[in-house]
């Protein structure tokens, strides 16, 4: 029998402070909330957000602090107003752990929207841990034939790059690129090949193209090749940014045909720079966006099961989370680490 959730301690890891390690930490949750779930973790993925968060890098961490937002598990526990879900589910949690369900965004079904929202490692505890709890509208059924073991970053780095696919748009004859091919990036070129497109990497090196074609890209473009990026003018429809650096945006810009859109989802903490004119006279776009809403996470779920698609994963146990921290801090991460829960 499941322990008494209300009562039994969460075996967790924790940073006490920023720029520490983690370190054992258990916590008593209390009551679980009406319209809450929880989850016996059995592996967690590991973040460039965890990494942020650990160091307090966006000014709202709260310690001590357990990261931990693409969790796999299965359901322990259910408040008495939840939907969808029975004890024993195999489910996935992302980035988002709760919306208030009542206002416009929300109503509208874009619940990743609403300015109410709750992040699973902000202000609350993750998924480093035996046991972690949510919303019943965020933890997501994952579909029979889903490679569940690889499954935890499809819930945030998968979505975050699935999503603008969807609420844009993006058509399968549509000529696109990926600027980035790492945690992130790795993810969009396997969906926008599977989608349909015809699909191009940015890389800083020739080195890359091999493993950028092996990953979905028909072609790569190296960015410090001046000559290969000027005769790929006016030749996308649409180009993703997945890096959080700060690029020499027009040249960009500048690769799009009229109508196109440059997207980010790499969180740029620079101004981005922009000339008005090719903008205007090319009628193009610079747009942004988070992770997606539940129904967006649905249909990624079934579009990752239906074509094969899961990240690139190493991975580590749970116990050795300090030691994958430092492994992804260093770059070399290929291209995603998965925690396997061996924490009791």
């Amino acid at each position: 029998m499941p322990a008494d959730p209300m009562t039994a301690a969460i075996q967790a890891l924790a940073a006490p402070g920023a720029g520490q390690p983690l370190q054992p930490f258990a916590y008593t949750p209390g009551p679980l909330g009406s319209e809450e779930v929880e989850i016996a973790v059995e592996s967690c993925g590991i973040c460039h957000s965890d990494l942020s968060m650990l160091d307090n890098a966006w000014g709202m961490t709260a310690y001590p602090f357990v990261p931990g937002h693409e969790v796999i598990g299965r359901v322990v526990a259910l408040g008495e107003h939840t939907k969808r879900l029975s004890i024993g589910d195999r489910v996935g949690l992302g980035w988002f752990s709760g919306s208030c369900g009542a206002c416009d965004q929300c109503l509208s079904g874009n619940q990743n929207l609403c300015l109410k929202a709750e992040a699973t490692i902000v202000g609350r505890h993750g998924g480093f841990a035996t046991r972690v709890r949510a919303q019943w509208t965020w933890v997501a059924p994952l579909p029979e034939g889903l490679d569940t073991e690889k499954a935890g970053p499809l819930l945030c780095g998968g979505i975050t790059v699935f999503n603008p696919i969807v609420e844009l748009g993006i058509q399968p004859t549509d000529s696109v690129a990926v600027i980035g091919i790492g945690g992130l990036g790795h993810m969009a070129l396997k969906f926008l090949r599977a989608w349909g497109c015809n699909v191009t990497a940015f890389t800083t090196s020739d080195s890359k193209r091999e493993e950028a074609l092996q990953l979905g890209a028909h072609r790569t473009l190296n960015t410090r090749n001046a000559e290969e990026l000027a005769g790929a003018a006016s030749s996308f429809d649409f180009i993703l940014n997945t890096t959080n650096a700060n690029l020499d945006w027009n040249t960009y810009i500048a690769a799009l045909k009229p109508k196109g859109r440059l997207h980010t989802v790499g969180a740029v903490l620079e101004p981005i720079a922009l000339a008005a004119f090719p903008m205007i006279l090319g009628q193009k776009s610079l747009s942004g966006s988070p992770l997606g809403s539940p129904s967006t996470t649905d249909k990624m779920l079934h579009f990752s099961c239906r074509h094969g698609i899961a990240p690139t994963t190493e991975f580590f146990p749970m116990s050795k989370a300090n030691e994958a921290l430092d492994h992804l801090r260093a770059g070399k991460a290929r291209y995603r680490i998965v925690l396997i829960n061996d924490l009791g």
